[in-house]
């Protein structure tokens, strides 16, 4: 139309070229989004599994760490204290080995003629005594038995006699053994202090000049075993019946491949059971899946599958885990909270078994920790390995207070611990058993000699009689 204006750019209506344009930069930018977001998802889950990495790391040093073949070596400082105590008050009490008590030789310790500085001559001015407890010089004692053989008349069996002091009936190519307190001394050796057999039968040589080999050690063994085997079930059934056991496991290879060796404790009887697994039929084997008593464990799931019993969660672990939060997340108050209430619980237990808390007290005492916990779970954090302890707490939370409830039993399941550290300490030597015949022994007679031990008993002498007795029984001092 003549003399109307002319349309502007901004009132233009886009063309299709333009469309076709703006779509182009979008699908453009679309792509560099896409890029740049899929570029930043890779070096997420590369950081990702780099975290994972450094806290495996850090576990593994941290695991290393308690089971070092070295656990108590420091390092040496530049400029060390002078070792030994302090003088003063600071000593702490003396001591000193008690004179014994019979003396078996006498001899005279005479003055010289002269002194040994100036020559000049010594005029005596009294007697002290000086006391020296010396092993004997012992020699290999050997036995002869002359065994009388003959035959009934009835059945025409061959009958033959035996000595209180045999350990076999064999004879002919068996005709030479071992006694006794030999095959004592060497079980001991080996399962109680973890000695090898070759390092035996070097100190049986060199001590006694008792010749023997290796192989002939393995089988003296294997017999002992054999002897004890009633006394190790004996043993098994004590615990099964006993109203609070501590249980523990470990690893322990037989014939190379990695197996469990589990620890039963109680108060006077320890068995050790060496099974292919770390689940509840292995933990059932020997206590059964109806055990009713306390269970004071740490927090393995499987354990959490005996319904029946009673459950004490040990609280060292628990507050291992405190620490160890408190150190990796030092910006979050759970883990120390937890700790300050697990410490309270311990205190208030202790205050009570020496007689300053009631048994009143101890009820409104136990109420406080319980909701004071409670309080605290009910406000979960957001850090993953907080999150992780918190859920474990809430699972094992009925399991904590056992102790406050029933104020004898342990709070820790420090009974297991120490029993499962020799064989640990033996592991370090041996590395485990070459066969299941070998397993069965480790077990049979460290149960024996561990639960000896725990009554106050001669593990030799218990050893002993098994082996003079002509069929395995149970021993009369473990039954």
């Amino acid at each position: 139309m003549p003399g109307s204006p002319k349309p502007s750019d901004s009132d233009r209506r886009p063309t299709e070229i333009d469309w076709r344009k703006r779509a182009e930069d979008a699908e453009r930018e679309r792509d560099a989004l896409q890029r740049e977001r899929d570029q930043l998802q890779r070096e997420r889950e590369r950081l990702r599994h780099q975290v994972d990495h450094l806290k495996r790391q850090l576990d593994d040093a941290r695991r290393a760490g308690f089971r070092q073949a070295a656990p108590f070596a420091k390092p040496l400082k530049r400029h060390p204290k002078r070792p030994g105590r302090k003088a003063g008050d600071a000593y702490g009490p003396k001591a000193r080995r008690r004179r014994p008590a019979q003396v078996d030789e006498r001899y005279d310790a005479r003055l010289p003629a002269q002194c040994p500085s100036c020559a000049g001559r010594v005029v005596p001015t009294g007697v002290v005594r000086q006391y020296q407890e010396e092993l004997p010089v012992t020699r290999v004692k050997v036995r002869q038995f002359d065994i009388q053989v003959g035959h009934c008349n009835h059945c025409g069996r061959r009958v033959q006699g035996r000595h209180p002091l045999q350990t076999s009936d064999a004879i002919g190519a068996a005709a030479v053994q071992l006694g006794a307190q030999v095959i004592a001394l060497v079980v001991v050796l080996n399962k109680q202090l973890g000695l090898s057999f070759g390092k035996i039968a070097t100190l049986l040589q060199q001590l006694y000049g008792l010749t023997v080999t290796r192989g002939g050690l393995v089988h003296a063994v294997r017999r002992t075993a054999r002897q004890a085997h009633p006394t190790y079930d004996a043993l098994c059934a004590h615990v099964r019946g006993s109203p609070s056991v501590s249980p523990d496991e470990t690893g322990w290879k037989v014939a190379g491949l990695l197996q469990w060796l589990w620890v039963y404790a109680t108060s006077d009887t320890t068995v050790y059971r060496i099974q292919p697994g770390r689940g509840f039929n292995e933990a059932a084997a020997v206590l059964g899946a109806d055990f009713a008593g306390v269970l004071i464990r740490d927090g393995w799931a499987p354990y959490r599958q005996f319904t029946a019993a009673t459950h004490q969660t040990c609280l060292a672990h628990l507050l291992r885990r405190c620490r160890l939060l408190a150190s990796d997340h030092p910006r979050t108050t759970f883990a120390t909270e937890v700790q300050a209430i697990l410490h309270d619980a311990i205190a208030v237990r202790a205050r009570h078994r020496a007689g300053e808390v009631s048994v009143h007290g101890l009820a409104v005492a136990r109420g406080q920790l319980i909701r004071r916990l409670a309080v605290r779970l009910a406000r979960p954090s957001r850090v993953p390995d907080v999150e992780r302890f918190a859920r474990h707490l809430d699972r094992e939370f009925t399991a904590i207070w056992s102790f406050l409830f029933e104020p004898t039993l342990d709070a820790t399941n420090w009974r297991a611990e120490h029993a499962i550290r020799p064989i640990v300490v033996t592991r370090k030597v041996c590395g485990g058993n070459r066969s299941w015949t070998g397993a069965d022994s480790q077990q049979v007679l460290a149960s024996v000699i561990r639960t000896a031990t725990q009554r106050q008993l001669n593990p030799h002498a218990v050893l002993g009689s098994m082996l003079h007795a002509r069929t395995p029984h149970v021993a009369a001092d473990l039954n």
